[in-house]
């Protein structure tokens, strides 16, 4: 069975990052995808501040290995200062290079803004880091604007649409890892 990583992109407490991932999960859940969480909130940085780029440092390797070996991820990136955090770049920048084990892996992203775009500068910045790299990007991205009034902790997604997307996403990506895993 394929495993899907679901990425909260930031490493603040409680974000709605966070939220959108154990949403996603349970609908990844639902489909038969085995999933885990990852939250930048839970990043060991106090292991690698002062750059200790190359390190061996156990719990980055920890961490980094359950991004690496996932057959799929999903990011969940908040929009900060027109860009993605840079906590994310952060970690990141701590994975093995060449990370060889995202050379066409599976990568879908959600944003979320609290303004009209939803984090899409943010998601697609990120992107281009990740082309870079050479994975695959799953072309159907989700866009959840003004944040604080469409969605909910207990209710998910209110506006009707973006709630269709986000469900057509997790169904089509869910699908495209099953395909990808199936042909290793």
């Amino acid at each position: 069975m394929p495993k899907i990583v679901l990425i909260s992109g930031t490493d603040r407490p409680d974000s709605k990052p966070l939220h959108l991932a154990r949403l996603a999960k349970k609908k990844y859940q639902a489909l038969g995808v085995e999933t885990e969480i990852l939250s930048l909130a839970d990043y060991p940085y106090h292991a690698i501040i002062g750059g200790k780029y190359d390190s061996e440092t156990p719990e980055i390797q920890s961490f980094n290995q359950k991004l690496l070996q996932a057959d799929g991820l999903v990011f969940f990136v908040p929009e900060y200062n027109g860009s993605f955090p840079g906590a994310l770049k952060f970690a990141l920048d701590h994975l093995p290079y060449p990370p060889v084990e995202l050379v066409h892996k599976p990568i879908a992203y959600v944003g979320e803004g609290s303004g009209a775009f939803g984090g899409q500068r943010a998601v697609e910045q990120l992107q281009m880091m990740f082309n870079y790299l050479n994975a695959f990007n799953y072309p159907e991205r989700v866009f959840i604007q003004r944040i604080n009034s469409n969605f909910d902790e207990e209710k998910g997604i209110t506006d009707a649409f973006t709630a269709k997307l986000f469900d057509e996403q997790c169904t089509g990506f869910a699908a495209f890892v099953k395909q990808q895993h199936a042909t290793k």
